[in-house]
């Protein structure tokens, strides 16, 4: 059907619209011979008009849309007479109705506030078609999903309000297409299984606002699947389609879209926003540190090295030489949440190139307990509003990922390095008492806390100075040792902090001892010469505490974009 067809069908259907007038039939008088209240009139007349004007060019270019859907449709080959009359009620949107061209003013609701308590009322909203399923030609369900939420729209055949070429159009919108539809709440009388809200839509309109592909890479359903549905199918003999983690991140923009997923990074702003809040509650400031540094911060050879105008640069691997310098600056107590950079070749399941750092350091009065006590009331308070405020987005997490809730004390538990060594070799566990610990030890450590203590966080602290960076102050009454300590959750570490040293002749001599290049780090070490307070503090990944929170098998479930060694896109 060529559109000059489509146009004429229009016009011949609803020919009131598209009423000629000629000038002989005019009604317009001439200003100049017309009172002021007619003037007036005639002015708001004209306003009237205008308004209506464009609703009809708006109703005509959706008829016109909803027509050329018909004809891609397959119903090019039906005669004027029987065009749908009620096409302009369905039909993909064309794309000057979506170009911010007018504010309608209508109402919208939100898939996750469709509840019982708006049985009987019409709603607009707008999401995408998760899955679409006809039954027979006068009926067809569809599941809409926003934010991950999701509800079942039905559309049934009815005089005056669904028709069957209706129907057509709504089975034939690829899955993950952006759709509007409005419609009535009802309430039906068994639980609905394939989606979270338990009330149903009524079409009486349906557009499309954007098409997703025919054929997608991978099927959201696919990817939200848990291994335990899997797994029971292939009992069953059914063959189940499996997305792998590659797969996942090679289509991260589809992946994200999985129930899981939005509770994952959900959670995780959750997170970023707990640790902000505590900490500007206890005063602390927020500052923002660079990403360049001319030396590197951690004493290792892992940066990632670039040439910054002629001179020799890194990524940061950490803002610790920075949050110092604020420290010496008089800022008191100071927190950073930004990028870090570890260049390190480590392939492993809670390793990154690039993560996202909660650091936070402080002046300290007389110990480094102080750093410790801080520590536990953040985190303490940090799960406990996890657990009452992220109820729907852990259930999702648990759903594809089962986990059982975090085990913590009120008063987190505290070992010193010795205490756990002793623990690993009373359970025949062998370990270099001054050396630090690998994945292994980390994860046996953790068992033997669980079933002693029956908890899965605590902090271990005075680790030997050999395995502590070169800003570590060393214990007054055993210089083997450290003021530092680990927080682990799970079995696994997620937080180092420690007392830095803030005098810049043991500073110096630290440094060269770890094999720090001073010049590098002279504006650093420097900056203590100004008379510098004692203080101390902490970092950890924000994505490695989710992870562990939720107990899942790798870092890259928890990271939106993933660096590793291998991976730099999307």
């Amino acid at each position: 059907m060529t559109a000059l067809e489509i146009r004429l069908r229009i016009i011949f259907t609803n020919p009131k619209q598209f009423r000629c007038f000629h000038p002989s039939q005019s009604s317009i008088q001439n200003p100049n011979t017309m009172e002021p209240e007619q003037q007036l009139s005639q002015e708001t007349s004209k306003k009237a008009a205008k308004k209506e004007a464009a609703k009809a060019e708006k109703l005509r270019r959706r008829q016109e849309a909803a027509a050329a859907s018909n004809a891609a449709s397959g119903v090019a080959g039906v005669s004027i007479e029987e065009l749908d009359p009620l096409a302009a009620n369905y039909g993909d949107i064309p794309i000057k109705d979506i170009q911010s061209s007018v504010v309608s003013g209508q109402v919208w609701t939100t898939v996750s506030s469709l509840t019982d308590e708006l049985k009987d009322q019409t709603v607009l909203i707008r999401g995408r078609a998760q899955a679409i399923r006809a039954v027979g030609k006068k009926m067809a369900f569809l599941t809409v999903r926003e934010k991950g939420f999701t509800v079942q729209c039905v559309l049934t055949v009815a005089p005056d309000l669904v028709s069957t070429q209706m129907v057509k159009y709504a089975t034939a919108i690829s899955k993950e297409s952006f759709v509007d539809i409005e419609g009535v709440v009802t309430v039906p009388p068994e639980a609905i299984k394939g989606a979270s809200q338990q009330v149903e839509v009524q079409v009486r309109k349906i557009h499309c606002v954007n098409r997703a592909a025919t054929v997608l890479p991978i099927n959201v359903e696919d990817a939200s699947r848990s291994e335990v549905e899997i797994e029971k199918a292939l009992e069953a003999g059914e063959q189940l389609v499996r997305v792998n983690q590659d797969t996942r991140l090679n289509y991260r923009i589809l992946d994200m879209r999985t129930p899981a997923n939005q509770g994952i990074f959900r959670l995780e702003c959750q997170v970023s926003n707990l640790f902000r809040q505590f900490l500007l509650n206890e005063d602390f400031v927020e500052i923002n540190t660079p990403k360049l540094t001319a030396g590197t911060s951690e004493g290792g050879a892992a940066v990632f090295k670039l040439e910054y105008k002629k001179q020799p640069a890194c990524l940061a691997q950490s803002p610790q030489l920075h949050k110092q310098m604020a420290i010496c600056g008089d800022f008191g107590c100071v927190f950073i949440v930004g990028p870090v950079f570890r260049a390190e070749d480590s392939y492993t399941h809670r390793h990154l190139c690039e993560f996202t750092g909660l650091d936070a350091e402080f002046e300290i009065k007389e110990h480094y307990s102080e750093v410790m006590d801080i520590v536990d009331r953040l985190f303490v308070g940090m799960f406990d509003k996890l657990n009452e405020r992220c109820q729907k987005e852990l259930e999702a997490i648990g759903k594809q990922y089962p986990f059982q809730p975090l085990k913590y004390l009120r008063k987190t538990l505290r070992l010193t390095f010795e205490e756990g060594i002793q623990m690993l070799k009373d359970a025949g566990v062998e370990v270099d008492p001054l050396g630090d610990l690998n994945t292994e030890t980390e994860r046996t450590l953790g068992k033997l806390v669980l079933e002693k203590y029956g908890t899965e966080f605590y902090i271990l602290h005075r680790y030997p100075l050999a395995v502590r960076p070169f800003y570590t102050m060393p214990c007054p009454d055993n210089d083997a040792y450290s003021n530092s300590f680990d927080v682990f959750i799970r079995g696994e570490e997620i937080i180092s902090g420690a007392q830095r040293v803030h005098v810049p002749e043991l500073l110096e001599s630290r440094a060269k001892e770890c094999g720090i290049d001073v010049k590098t780090i002279s504006t650093y070490i420097d900056s203590f010469r100004y008379g510098a307070p004692p203080h101390g503090g902490f970092g950890v990944g924000l994505e490695r505490v989710v992870m562990l929170f939720c107990a899942l098998d790798n870092i890259r479930k928890t990271s939106l974009f993933p660096r590793d060694p291998r991976r730099l896109e999307p």
